[in-house]
């Protein structure tokens, strides 16, 4: 692809039909299609008109474009790491018509010819002969990916700058989707810092697959019965002197297959509880409950979902789920939301944790 152009901004999150979007852009397709061949004002004639449409159809979703080739332009649409926009945005393109002047793309696709790419950025440069990596090696959570990739150019002063260049290449390198899955936490440092042999990075795909394949072969047919588990009641006060209780599957955080569930998803309940405390009134509680329930139904355990437990306080109650993969249940979340969005404010979020390290607090009070 030529010419990228990537548009961000503040989004709504309104529904609108994915088929009128299609129907747009089929009505403007050929003159969309001059703007990107041309590369000229791209953004005011293209995104400008794209973006209020993309924005319809659901928050956080972004979107590059360029010449696919010399005579079909390419649209890429990208949640830009936000997991649980993930599934969203693949069956939007799923749905996108057979137009043979456009390619339509799910995600930030890999480029083939890794050889002949190299990103400019901050007045660096990130190209895959000059970038070396290792992986860290964790004794009691071997399952973990812990990648650092080595710069020329790495110094504490522009870490920052280095780390968002190296993930936008690593984008390009093995592309969006596989940066999401199989790099568990990613780290930047110079050739003097490293602190194992430096690998070429060209060699880095071809250690997340043999990483990915060992993590399938393990963990693939791994469930846990939840027909026995224990949930234990937790009570506190927090540093505002309001009380927060919590009720978590203790049996659960004892589980030595944690890694099997590697996607936590957390919901977030709004409420107000100024006149009680902080705690939810009975009809808000019974109705939380009622919206917990539908939630657990639609995604039992032995298909791969997992109710880690719930934490209510300061008006708000929060609900944990571990998970074997995430398209399921964000596309479950979403629609319950749009069921119960006059009556309950309900936001969530999707994010790896192979170890659950997110309720090592919960750890501390069961020891």
């Amino acid at each position: 692809m030529g010419f990228l152009n990537n548009i961000f901004g503040k989004k709504e999150n309104k529904k609108d039909d994915v088929q009128d979007f299609w129907n747009w852009f089929i009505k403007n397709e050929q003159i969309f299609f001059q703007i990107v061949k041309s590369g000229e004002q791209i953004d005011q004639n293209f995104f400008s008109k794209l973006s209020p449409k993309i924005d319809a159809l659901r928050k956080e979703l972004y979107f590059l474009t360029g010449m696919y080739d010399d005579e079909t332009a390419e649209l890429v649409v990208t949640p830009d790491g936000v997991i649980k926009n993930i599934a969203f945005v693949e069956q939007l393109i799923a749905s996108a018509p057979s137009l043979p002047r456009w390619k339509f793309t799910a995600l930030k696709p890999a480029i083939a010819d890794m050889e002949k790419f190299k990103i400019k950025m901050y007045g660096f440069s990130f190209d895959i002969k000059d970038m070396f990596f290792y992986p860290v090696q964790h004794k009691y959570q071997p399952d973990e990916v812990d990648i650092v990739i080595v710069h020329p150019n790495y110094t504490e002063e522009n870490k920052a700058n280095i780390a968002h260049g190296i993930e936008i290449f690593l984008d390009n390198y093995i592309g969006e989707l596989n940066s999401i899955i199989a790099i568990d936490n990613l780290n930047v440092t110079s050739t003097d810092l490293a602190a194992e042999e430096l690998i070429p990075l060209i060699k880095l795909k071809d250690y997340l697959i043999w990483r990915e394949k060992e993590f399938v072969e393990k963990y693939t047919d791994l469930r846990h019965n939840t027909s026995d588990d224990t949930y234990t009641a937790f009570e506190g006060i927090l540093e505002n002197e309001l009380p927060i209780l919590a009720i978590i599957n203790t049996t659960l955080l004892d589980w030595d297959g944690k890694a099997s569930h590697p996607w936590i998803v957390t919901l977030k309940i709004s409420y107000d509880g100024t006149a009680t405390n902080g705690m939810p009134d009975q009809e808000t509680y019974d109705l939380m409950d009622k919206f917990e329930g539908e939630l657990m139904n639609n995604l039992p355990a032995d298909i791969g979902f997992l109710h880690i437990g719930r934490e209510t306080a300061d008006n708000l109650r929060e609900i944990y789920l571990a998970c074997k993969e995430f398209r399921k249940i964000s596309m479950t979340v979403d629609q319950l939301i749009e069921q119960y969005k006059e009556k309950l404010q309900i936001d969530y979020s999707i994010y790896k944790d192979k170890y659950w390290k997110s309720f090592e607090r919960f750890y501390t009070q069961i020891d």
